[in-house]
C-alpha cells in the first residue's frame, strides 16, 4: 500500500499567495493568519513539482526553525524525503532540497554570500535587519527554468518594519527596484479558521491588546506604530481622590491600616552620565501596583545624570529604607537591570555586588523589552469600573514627568525609543514584569493630562475611534 502525503488544504488567502508569480511576495498583516503553515505547504509543493529545485527556509534563530518548521516537516515528509541533521536539509528522491538557515547576527550573513537558491522563504521577515534582508536577492540564481522568488511572511513591527513597509505597503521604489516584482497579500487572523476553531481564545487575546498594538497585530495596520508610546496614561486631578480614570493619585499613608502589610518592591535602573532611577512600589491584596517613592539622580537638564557613584546611590537607597516610615523595617524585594551583574566597570566588582556591600540587595529583572512594555500597558488599562492596575503617587514626579515623553522607536517600531529619557519607565517595566498579569477587558477613554505649564502641549493627542 503506497503512502499518501498529507500537508492539508490551503485556506483562501493561503491559496492566493500560493498562486502569486511575482519575484518578491510578502504575505501577512496580522498575527496568526497561517504564515508558517503556508511556508511549509508551498516549499514542499515546489520540491515535489520541480526536480532538483533548491529551496531555503530562513528564520531569525535555529530554535524558531526547529519548532515552526523542521520538527513538523520531519513528521509530514517521513518516507517522502530524507532529513540530514548535520546539513539541516531535506533531500527528495527527485534531487530537490529544502535547506534551513538562520540569521541572528551580522556574522551569520556571511554563510549566504555566494550561495545559490531558486526559492527563498524568509519567515517573520521583519525580525531580521534590513541590511541582512538585502543580501538574499543576490542568492536567487541558477541556470535552470525554475521560478526565482522570495516569499516574505511578516506582520507590523520588528527591526525591518520600515523596509518591508516601503516596498510592499507604500510601494516607494528606488533605482534598481522594479515595482512589478513586488506584491503584498494581506491576511488577518480572521482568515485562519483552522486556528480560530482550535484556539477560540486567540482572537480575544489580540482584541485585549493596547490600542496601537491591537491595530497592528489584529488589523494588520502598518502605519499605526508611531507617536507617543503610553497614550493611555492619564493624569486627572479631578479623580485623585476616587482613583477612577487616572493613574496619578494623591499619596496616602502606607504605615496605617491594611496598607502597612502590603508587599514592598524596589526597582532599579543604573546610570551615571544618564540618570539612575530607583522606584519603590507597594502591591495591595488585589495585585494592584502603587508607585510610592522614587530616587532620581538628575541634574535638571534633559536626560543628564548628576554623576553620583554607585556607592553614593546605594548608600542613599539604604538611608531612605532605614528611615522612611513607609519602608522602615520592611522586607523589600529588589529587582534591577541584569546588566548590573556584569564586571565591565574596571573594578572587578559588579554594580550588584557593590549594592550588596551597601546592604541593598537585588535579583535580576526580566529584561525582555516587548513583553515588559506589554505588562506596563496591561497595568495602565482601565477596567469596567475605571480602575487601572497601576497607580502613581503625585510625589513620583520624574516617573510622571517622563511617561508622556516616551515615543515609539523608528526601527523596532513596537519598542520604545531608548534614546529618550527612559530610565524611570525602564525600572517601572522591571517592576511590572516582576508581577505579570493577563490582559483584562480594556475600557477605552481619552486620557486627561494635567499640564498647567504646557510642557507636553506639542505631544500628539490620544484619541481612539
Amino acid at each position: 500500500m503506497s503512502q499518501v502525503l498529507e500537508l492539508g488544504r490551503p485556506q483562501p488567502k493561503q491559496a492566493e499567495v500560493a498562486r502569486a508569480r511575482n519575484k518578491y511576495i510578502a504575505y501577512g498583516g496580522s498575527r496568526g493568519p497561517g504564515k508558517s503553515w503556508f511556508v511549509r505547504f508551498k516549499a514542499a509543493g515546489l520540491a515535489f513539482r520541480y526536480d532538483g529545485i533548491k529551496i531555503l527556509i530562513l528564520r531569525r534563530t535555529y530554535k524558531e526553525l526547529q519548532n515552526n518548521h523542521i520538527d513538523i516537516l520531519r513528521g509530514q515528509l517521513y518516507g517522502f524525503a530524507r532529513y540530514n541533521d548535520s546539513d539541516k536539509r531535506f533531500l527528495f528522491p527527485n534531487g530537490s532540497t529544502i535547506s534551513f538557515g538562520y540569521c541572528d547576527a551580522d556574522s551569520h550573513v556571511l554563510q549566504y554570500q555566494g550561495a545559490e537558491y531558486d526559492v527563498i522563504f524568509i519567515d517573520e521577515a521583519t525580525q531580521l535587519k534590513e541590511e541582512w534582508l538585502r543580501v538574499f536577492p543576490a542568492c536567487l540564481r541558477g541556470v535552470n527554468d525554475f521560478p526565482k522568488r522570495i516569499y516574505y511572511t511578516c506582520n507590523p513591527g520588528g527591526v525591518s518594519h520600515g523596509y518591508i513597509k516601503r516596498l510592499f505597503i507604500d510601494r516607494e521604489y528606488r533605482d534598481g527596484e522594479n515595482p512589478d516584482d513586488y506584491v503584498f497579500i494581506k491576511a488577518l487572523v480572521t482568515d485562519n479558521r483552522v486556528l480560530l476553531d482550535s484556539q477560540p481564545d486567540y482572537l480575544a487575546q489580540l482584541e485585549a491588546l493596547p490600542y496601537k498594538l491591537r491595530k497592528a497585530w489584529l488589523e494588520g495596520d502598518w502605519t499605526i506604530l508611531e507617536g507617543a508610546f503610553f497614550e493611555e496614561f492619564t493624569d486627572d486631578p479631578e479623580h485623585y481622590e476616587d482613583r477612577r480614570y487616572t493613574h496619578v493619585i494623591a499619596p496616602f499613608d502606607l504605615a496605617e491600616g491594611e496598607a502597612r502589610r502590603w508587599t514592598i518592591y524596589r526597582s532599579f535602573d543604573w546610570g551615571s552620565n544618564r540618570p539612575s532611577s530607583t522606584g519603590w512600589y507597594a502591591v495591595d491584596y488585589d495585585g494592584v501596583i502603587y508607585a510610592i517613592l522614587e530616587l532620581y539622580t538628575w541634574t535638571g537638564e534633559p536626560n543628564q545624570g548628576n554623576h553620583w557613584t554607585d556607592v553614593q546611590i546605594f548608600n542613599e537607597i539604604k538611608r531612605i529604607e532605614d528611615t522612611h516610615p513607609w519602608l522602615k523595617g520592611k522586607q523589600i524585594r529588589g529587582v534591577a537591570d541584569p546588566s548590573i551583574w556584569g564586571k565591565g566597570n574596571g573594578t572587578g566588582i559588579s554594580t550588584a555586588e557593590t549594592a550588596a556591600q551597601c546592604g541593598v540587595h537585588f535579583t535580576p529583572a526580566d529584561n525582555d523589552r516587548i513583553p515588559g512594555w506589554m505588562q506596563v500597558h496591561y497595568r495602565m488599562s482601565f477596567d469596567e469600573e475605571g480602575r487601572p492596575g497601576l497607580y502613581i503617587f503625585q510625589n513620583c514626579k520624574h516617573l510622571i514627568r517622563t511617561i508622556p515623553l516616551q515615543m515609539y522607536d523608528r526601527v523596532r517600531v513596537e519598542d520604545l525609543d531608548s534614546d529618550m529619557e527612559d530610565h524611570a519607565v525602564d525600572q517601572l517595566r522591571y517592576m511590572c514584569q516582576a508581577r505579570p498579569i493577563k490582559p483584562a477587558r480594556i475600557v477605552e477613554r481619552e486620557p486627561v493630562l494635567y499640564d498647567p505649564l504646557d510642557q507636553y502641549k506639542n505631544i500628539k493627542p490620544f484619541r481612539r475611534v
